[in-house]
């Protein structure tokens, strides 16, 4: 069985994973799907019904919970005898257990990790001493709705100086990570935006675009980024883009390309250009590449960054530079909202900034994360030409491509045997890819111990089975 054909409305209050967990457990009590049968693929599901594979997982794993099917290593999830079973009615809750798998997992390669030894503990605790004080009983009420101005003053000033972004602290907004901030930039672009999505590419917005009912067009990517010239034959108006280090690739838009995005958006005036600059503090090659803000002269391109690579992902601190009309825009729907992120984090990060650490952190990480690189590179060097790299200019994750017979999904299997995660490509993809296309695994180094990393690389190199070049 590789497809199952169910109406799951996405316009309801009732999750997509519970109406998908409805249908299946109704299809084997009434007996439309036999015993013994054999469900589909996450990803062949989560294709054919054009939803996540992230909503597959929550509906089989809360079927296997309640034994209406099983799941067998390497071959896939069984309908079950049911004549032992008691039966659950339909209209009984659905409770997704939590997902434990984290504690089989030794090695995680995952591109959102950081160093979290080098992190400047003392630093931070002495300014969480004080601002924590009875002196900022201020800070215990709710500050202005874009975040607190001296925050704010302190990201422009560095936005400028490290990124060639030309902003006044007014333009911009803070909140608690890309997620929140994303949904209120759709919301200002109007119903009628139609955006343009990097193929492969960050799977969040990806899912921003689809829950908020959102046409996205699939744009590719190549070595140099996204191909702008497939923008033209598409009625996109916003194209988001990750142009200093394209995720998952980590391409850099070539200097033609930026040009040709920034024209693009020039020709029509709805149109805008989303830049998410998520880890451009971190380039080890050559000299920093200006963000596409800076070279904009036509107030075109909404600005998007965070603190999660550059500092800790917990800290939940993103911010939105808007152009000046838009700007205008946001406070006249938007002034009722109140800040997101807590005002004593802000201040602790305010004070962070203005002393200088902020600078000196940044140094730092960026010599440590070269050197993981560096690793990375020499220990993955001894099974080229099976194993090559690409994407190693900046950020905290490269690609490996495999040359094997084997599949992606197969790579994935045999590293999480081992107590090993990684993550495929394909896992980014929208739409379908080349079947003969080699395996690519996005395999990320920040959160890997500098010491670690070589054996890490080997055991995963021994779990697909690959030697050594002699």
């Amino acid at each position: 069985m590789d497809y199952l054909m169910f109406q799951l409305e996405k316009d309801t209050h009732t999750p997509l994973y519970e109406q998908l967990y409805n249908e299946i457990k109704g299809a084997i009590i009434d007996g439309t799907i036999k015993e013994g049968a054999k469900l589909p693929s996450k990803k062949k599901l989560a294709e054919y019904l054009a939803i996540s594979q992230t909503t597959i997982e929550f509906a089989y794993s809360q079927l296997v919970a309640e034994g209406f099917i099983s799941s067998e290593a390497r071959k896939g999830f069984y309908v079950q005898n049911l004549e032992e079973l008691a039966l659950i009615e339909k209209e009984s809750p659905v409770i997704v257990m939590e997902e434990k798998e984290m504690d089989t997992i030794s090695i995680d390669f995952s591109p959102g990790k950081i160093d979290t030894e080098s992190f400047p503990f003392s630093v931070w605790r002495k300014y969480s001493k004080e601002i924590i004080n009875d002196v900022n009983k201020d800070f215990l009420q709710l500050g202005h709705p874009q975040g607190d101005y001296v925050l704010r003053q302190q990201i422009s000033s560095y936005l400028y100086q490290s990124r060639g972004v030309k902003c006044t602290p007014e333009q911009i907004i803070l909140g608690s990570g890309t997620e929140q901030l994303m949904p209120l930039i759709i919301r200002l672009l109007g119903k009628e935006a139609i955006y343009g999505i990097e193929n492969p590419g960050y799977p969040l917005t990806h899912h921003l675009f689809l829950d908020d009912k959102q046409k996205s067009i699939p744009i590719p990517v190549d070595s140099e980024g996204a191909v702008v010239s497939k923008l033209d034959d598409t009625n996109a108006t916003v194209m988001y883009v990750t142009p200093s280090h394209q995720f998952p690739t980590g391409a850099v838009l070539s200097a033609t390309r930026r040009s040709q995005l920034l024209s693009w958006a020039y020709q029509q005036d709805n149109r805008y250009i989303i830049e998410d600059d998520y880890d451009s503090e971190f380039r080890y090659t050559g000299r920093p590449i200006p963000s596409l803000q800076g070279i904009d002269q036509n107030q075109r391109v909404i600005y998007l960054s965070t603190f999660s690579k550059s500092l800790m992902p917990s800290l939940r601190i993103a911010y939105a530079v808007l152009p000046e009309s838009l700007i205008m825009q946001y406070k006249q729907k938007f002034s009722y909202y109140a800040a997101t992120v807590p005002r004593m984090d802000q201040q602790i990060l305010t004070k962070f900034m203005d002393s200088g650490h902020f600078a000196k952190h940044l140094n730092k990480m960026r010599k440590i994360y070269k050197r993981k690189l560096e690793i990375v590179t020499k220990t993955i060097a001894n099974f080229n030409p099976i194993v090559t790299i690409s994407g190693e200019q900046s950020g905290m994750h490269i690609l490996l491509t495999i040359r094997t017979c084997k599949r992606e999904e197969e790579l994935i299997a045999l590293a999480r045997q081992t107590g090993i995660r990684v993550y495929g490509l394909r896992e980014y993809i929208t739409g379908d890819l080349e079947n003969d296309s080699d395996p690519q695994i996005v395999l990320g180094f920040g959160g890997i111990d500098t010491n670690d990393i070589p054996s890490s690389i080997n055991a995963l190199i021994n779990a697909w089975e690959i030697r050594k070049t002699p």
